[in-house]
């Protein structure tokens, strides 16, 4: 048997280079559940598995993709049957374990969640990775006492996949939300999946800078890090609570206690990738009740295996919008 997959190599050169390629089932990796992949979805940590940036990948060959959807061809776990729909975010596959730009892979079942019901494999992955996390991140909100009624939430990068489906499910939820971008050629779509309105960020940087500024939002979803957050954490309401899930603007920080001090600010950090089962289940239950999928078309692009080099550039570059989603059969 053998199965379709982009392989990432490194030359003796030190150059990374990807190559369409058929394999043999021989060189899927250990794990007891093998699964026949229906989509995978591009995530700026794909940009940089497929460009050898970041130091994500560290044995090649490899075969990248941290999310994918499909369905059970074979397990040797109770837990899964041969047909059974399952979607895979996570747990580092893509990174240091053979993940979803492939039509097949192999992995161990506890890294797996069984599909909701009622929702396509294709749909699971126009939430993909981006879904879940935006989703984990507004339960978090939630759980320290975010309700539509404190007012105004913001959410940074928010053309991005992460960013684009956590405006559309808080709107869902009825909460007033201000989408903060730097691509403001993007707003007609974030309007119309319920952004009140966008807040470009060149606009939101150019503010005076001060210790503690206008205390304006009553949470936030910041999936950009570096100066973007330092500078909202200054303008979060007393006892209000800021879920920080993402780095593309960089990882330094720089903020002084006074938020912290004056005003009861949380930091809360939002992880998707070790998450436990039972927390991975609950929040793609409620995911899959609450996304519009239809009104989030717009924002989806398809491609196949042989387009995702340019792809991963692209992503790295900030040039893409919403979610992309591969399909790795021809």
């Amino acid at each position: 048997m053998s199965f379709r997959a982009l392989v990432t190599s490194k030359t003796d050169a030190g150059e990374i280079e990807n190559r369409v390629e058929e394999l043999n089932d021989a060189r899927l990796p250990q794990g007891n559940v093998t699964v026949d992949i229906d989509w995978a979805g591009l995530n700026y940590k794909d940009g940089l598995c497929l460009t050898g940036q970041g130091g994500l990948v560290r044995n090649f060959p490899h075969v990248a993709g941290i999310d994918f959807s499909g369905t059970v061809r074979y397990s040797a776990d109770a837990r899964y049957s041969a047909g059974d729909p399952v979607v895979l975010t996570g747990w580092r596959v893509g990174e240091t374990h053979w993940g979803g730009y492939a039509t097949r892979a192999r992995l161990d079942a506890d890294w797996l969640v069984p599909l909701p019901k009622g929702l396509t494999t294709r749909n699971a992955m126009i939430a993909g990775t981006a879904g879940l996390t935006a989703m984990l991140a507004i339960d978090r909100l939630e759980a320290e006492g975010l309700t539509p009624e404190c007012g105004e939430v913001l959410v940074t990068g928010a053309a991005g996949g992460v960013g684009s489906i956590a405006v559309s499910l808080l709107s869902r939820l009825g909460y007033q939300v201000v989408a903060l971008s730097g691509r403001p050629q993007h707003e007609d779509a974030l309007l119309a999946l319920g952004a009140s309105r966008l807040l470009e960020r060149s606009a939101f940087l150019a503010e005076p800078e001060k210790p503690l500024e206008q205390a304006r939002w009553a949470g936030v979803v910041d999936c950009v890090g570096g100066n973007i957050l330092g500078k909202l954490l200054k303008q979060v309401a007393y006892g209000s609570s800021v879920a920080a899930l993402g780095n593309t603007a960089g990882i330094a920080l720089e903020t002084n206690v006074l938020p912290f001090l004056l005003r009861g600010v949380n930091l809360l950090g939002i992880d998707s990738v070790m998450q436990p089962f039972e927390r991975r289940v609950a929040a793609w239950d409620r995911l899959a009740e609450l996304f519009d999928f239809t009104a989030y078309g717009g924002l989806v692009e398809e491609i196949g295996l042989a387009q995702l080099p340019d792809a991963a550039e692209r992503i790295l570059q900030g040039q893409v919008r919403g979610r992309v989603l591969v399909r790795p059969s021809p």
